[in-house]
């Protein structure tokens, strides 16, 4: 297993809990936002410290939306797909090819947006949420349900006349 530089949970720890208990204390609601990321329930290879950190912060957050939310304090995170930043990408994708086959396994063909995550944020932390909580709102434009379809990567693949040849016959 290479692990290059390590990824730890433990700030999303202290600093929720630090301020539950404050919230509780002072009798306070709250809402709590984290960030995981799309392969934190299953793994992935190459990037495991990250994952392992990110499986606690989503039992952490689930666990205290249960324990915290007769108190008024939510838990919510988000799972955001590939967002471009620097120091993501240089690292991640670091030559165009690359780039290019994370894009196609994207049913959108797109990456996501800093603006995008922010507006899924704001809202998240919003009174227009107060009904949400304890869920991980995965943001990814389908990548990980293609992923896990067995035949969800033929849609690029398949010409029409192909699509045609899919059709059910009338009898």
């Amino acid at each position: 297993m290479a692990i290059g530089h390590q990824h730890r949970a433990d700030g999303t720890l202290n600093c929720t809990t630090v301020c539950g208990n404050r919230w509780i204390k002072e009798a306070r609601r709250g809402t709590v936002l984290s960030i995981s990321a799309t392969y934190a329930p299953v793994g992935s290879a190459y990037v495991v410290p990250s994952a392992v950190s990110k499986a606690g912060v989503e039992a952490l957050m689930r666990s205290l939306a249960v324990e915290w939310g007769n108190r008024g304090i939510r838990m919510n995170a988000i799972a955001p797909g590939p967002i471009p930043t620097q120091g993501a990408f240089s690292r991640l994708l670091p030559r165009p090819d690359l780039e290019t086959l994370a894009l196609n396994r994207n049913p959108l063909h797109r990456f996501g947006t800093v603006e995008e995550l922010a507006n899924l944020a704001a809202f998240l932390v919003s009174d227009h949420s107060e009904y949400i909580n304890g869920e991980v709102i995965r943001m990814d434009g389908g990548e990980f349900l293609q992923g896990a379809g067995e035949f969800s990567n033929l849609g690029r693949a398949l010409t029409d006349k192909d699509w045609e040849s899919l059709k059910p016959r009338k009898r």
